[in-house]
């Protein structure tokens, strides 16, 4: 059975933004679809984020799918370097490596954020550990400064690019209630 797991980003919620319309659109396709409400969402750590990926994925298989939104790509990237299975693919939704400076305004922000930046990747292993992946930004994100990431995710993993116009950071506040160039991009992997 193809399964997708659906990780909402920083101070999100599984019934945010496009999230919900993609679970209903995927399971209308034939997928079971998990969109786990991650761990302190206002303040993510990444050990209890990948260890909560962990425990909801239990294994990776070719029909495996994973879909993140902002730093719940980090999670999925960091999740994927501690297996040894390759996925069937990944969407990577607003990703980020770096951010624009007043996406992070007070120290509050800057500590949450630091370990995200600081703590090493194996983006080599992670691109290893999938079959495909697509990396969609916006041409207006306030937080993703654009070419900085894009060039990581096409150069070091491999990912397509896509860039829509005026989504922002697809989040609630930009109003986007539906994705479907994540639909049409995660459909065609699953062939």
């Amino acid at each position: 059975m193809r399964r997708a797991f659906i990780i909402h980003g920083w101070d999100g919620a599984p019934d945010n933004a496009w999230i919900p319309w993609l679970k209903r659109e995927l399971e209308k396709r034939g997928f079971k679809v998990v969109v786990p409400r991650m761990p302190t969402p206002d303040a993510p750590k990444i050990s209890t984020w990948v260890a909560h990926l962990a425990k909801h994925v239990k294994r990776v298989d070719a029909d495996t799918y994973f879909v993140g939104h902002s730093v719940g790509c980090q999670a999925i990237i960091r999740y994927l370097m501690t297996q040894n299975k390759q996925c069937g693919g990944v969407i990577f939704v607003a990703g980020w490596f770096t951010l624009k400076p007043l996406s992070t305004p007070d120290a509050a922000s800057k500590r949450i954020a630091r370990p995200w930046f600081l703590t090493p990747l194996d983006l080599e292993k992670t691109k290893k550990n999938m079959r495909a992946s697509v990396a969609i930004f916006s041409d207006d994100d306030p937080d993703v400064p654009f070419a900085k990431n894009r060039s990581i995710f096409k150069k070091i993993l491999g990912s397509k690019i896509i860039i829509e116009k005026k989504k922002g950071h697809f989040s609630d506040d930009a109003g986007i209630t539906k994705l479907p160039s994540a639909l049409k991009e995660l459909t065609l992997m699953a062939g």
